[in-house]
């Protein structure tokens, strides 16, 4: 909860839809997959900032303006959930458009960032899970914040139905060409329609899960996962020359050879199973982007890897170089399996990925700096999760090139834990120097 006298410091918010300029017709129907529908409970959330130069110029009517344009294409994202006889949820485009938020904060940006006030982040970007009427839930809300400097904030909402993080960032970016005054030629995502009645099948009840997800009880129409604790999020910076000591302590010279990504997870892992006792995570699943996917023009969709690895010996006392190379090596694809046990069930069931076990989402590769305004990048981009279960979740993504802290580039990591976890975890990460004195503040 955040303090009455904190969220003054973002005030005069107002709330509008905007939606594509073209009418995309009648009858269209765009039926998620079993992959889609597992992701269902969760949300991305990210917040670009960009300084006053990008910003210049941008009223709320030029970027409004810039919107109908950039959902003519994206029209899937500006309709709102319904569900076939069986209660399998489809998406009815009906170009309900976008939730769009203007608002105004007190501060500079760069006093914004200076903070490291994390939680306060939730002022910048929607907090509105789907549910729990369906029919009035946007898929996506933006929030557009104006700092006294003359910087600005730019807040994501997007229902993770709709796609993984690649998804996200690649809607993201080409809203950033029509802002800037192109008009990129994108061709319009073609749904895949969805029946509005459907005979009632029989199908063969698998197994097992998918080690990857987590069957819960049914949530209904508002989709978002019960946690059986209080989750807690904290975030912090690696430099380069963090990660390399990091890498040089625990691996010698040879240090090209284990990806920071998986290093770095490495630590994290053990530190997390030593603060478990009794209950360590020998089960963790890893997300991110599919190499050998292509997209193309067509963003909607979930196609990130989701692997598991699984281990029978003890993680508290396990060589880091071991941890690392089983997170790089051995992760098994779940996608398959996890499109089956949905379809298995219609599409009813509800399920979670992150959070059912001890998750890592590796941001690096998910082009989140993509989004420019007049060929100027962002100055920071913060992403996070809602929607994340007991196990926990933890997203690392890329530091922006020559930006902020002293130019140094790095890793920008969030935790989100159980709360009565995280303050040992950061002691550990201390003693293991993935944390300085000031990210304890």
């Amino acid at each position: 909860m955040i303090p009455p006298q904190e969220e003054s410091l973002v005030y005069d918010v107002r709330l509008s839809s905007v939606g594509p300029g073209h009418i995309s017709g009648s009858d269209q129907f765009h039926n998620p997959s079993g992959l889609d529908l597992a992701m269902k409970l969760h949300y991305l959330r990210v917040v670009y900032f960009f300084e006053s130069e990008a910003a210049k110029d941008l009223t709320i009517m030029k970027i409004k303006e810039s919107m109908f344009y950039w959902l003519i294409p994206h029209f899937i994202a500006c309709g709102r959930f319904r569900k076939t006889e069986s209660g399998r949820p489809f998406i009815k485009c009906n170009d309900c458009g976008a939730r769009f938020i203007e608002a105004k904060c007190r501060k500079t940006l760069d006093e914004w960032l200076e903070m490291k006030d994390w939680p306060l982040y939730k002022l910048l970007v929607s907090q509105q899970v789907i549910g729990p009427e369906l029919s009035f839930s946007p898929l996506v809300l933006l929030q557009v914040t104006f700092f006294k400097c003359g910087g600005m904030s730019i807040g994501l909402s997007w229902a993770h139905v709709l796609g993984d993080p690649l998804s996200a960032s690649e809607f993201m970016k080409t809203w950033g060409q029509f802002i800037s005054g192109l008009r990129p030629n994108i061709p319009s995502n073609i749904p895949r329609s969805a029946p509005l009645t459907e005979e009632p099948q029989n199908h063969p009840e698998p197994e097992k899960d998918p080690v990857s997800t987590k069957r819960v009880n049914p949530v209904g129409d508002h989709w978002i996962p019960a946690n059986n604790c209080k989750m807690d999020t904290f975030s912090f910076h690696l430099t380069s020359s963090q990660l390399n000591y990091l890498q040089a302590q625990f691996w010698g010279p040879n240090i090209e050879e284990i990806p920071h990504f998986e290093s770095l997870c490495a630590v994290i892992w053990r530190c997390i199973a030593k603060i478990r006792e009794g209950s360590e995570p020998n089960r963790v699943t890893i997300c991110r982007k599919d190499p050998y996917n292509h997209r193309g023009h067509d963003i909607i969709g979930n196609k990130q890897l989701i692997s598991k690895v699984e281990t029978n010996f003890s993680i508290a006392n396990a060589d880091l170089r071991k941890l690392a190379s089983m997170l790089a090596d051995e992760g098994v694809d779940e996608r398959k399996e996890i499109d089956k046990a949905v379809e298995n069930d219609q599409g009813v069931t509800d399920f979670f990925v992150y959070g059912a076990n001890l998750t890592f989402l590796d941001l690096e590769d998910a082009h989140l700096y993509g989004l420019e305004l007049k060929g100027l990048k962002p100055k920071f981009v913060y992403c996070t999760l809602q929607g994340v279960g007991d196990e926990g979740a933890i997203v690392v993504l890329p530091w922006p090139k020559g930006s902020i802290t002293n130019g140094n580039e790095g890793r920008f990591v969030t935790i989100i834990l159980p709360e009565d976890q995280l303050g040992k975890l950061k002691t550990m990460l201390k003693d293991n120097g993935l944390l300085l004195n000031g990210d304890l503040e």
